[in-house]
């Protein structure tokens, strides 16, 4: 009975925590932490021994990077500048906004 409960709160714990980084590197590094925690704690419950949490966060770790580091930032809708123009001194200025999708 403990185990599934272990399981399901660290899965919904690493979602919870699964967040994007603005480079690869980034999403690699959060995703290994993320993974090998998860992966401790998947592997200590389900076997109840140490090996298993070791081998459990290793797995958990490499996974975690590789599918972070391989991750793109979902997309979505920005405001974007699509008429420049310029004021009285010269400098560019933004003259009509607009929400695009990046």
């Amino acid at each position: 009975m403990k185990a599934p409960v272990v399981i399901a709160v660290s899965l919904l714990l690493a979602t919870t925590l699964a967040g994007c980084g603005p480079t690869p590197n980034d999403r690699a590094a959060s995703g290994a932490v993320i993974g090998g925690a998860t992966g401790a704690l998947i592997g200590g419950a389900a076997t109840g021994k140490a090996g298993g949490a070791v081998v459990g966060g290793v797995l958990g770790a490499a996974t975690g990077a590789v599918i972070g580091g391989t991750s793109q930032p979902a997309h979505g809708w920005a405001w974007r500048c699509v008429d420049w123009g310029y004021d009285a001194w010269g400098n560019s200025v933004c003259l009509r906004r607009a929400r695009v999708y990046y």
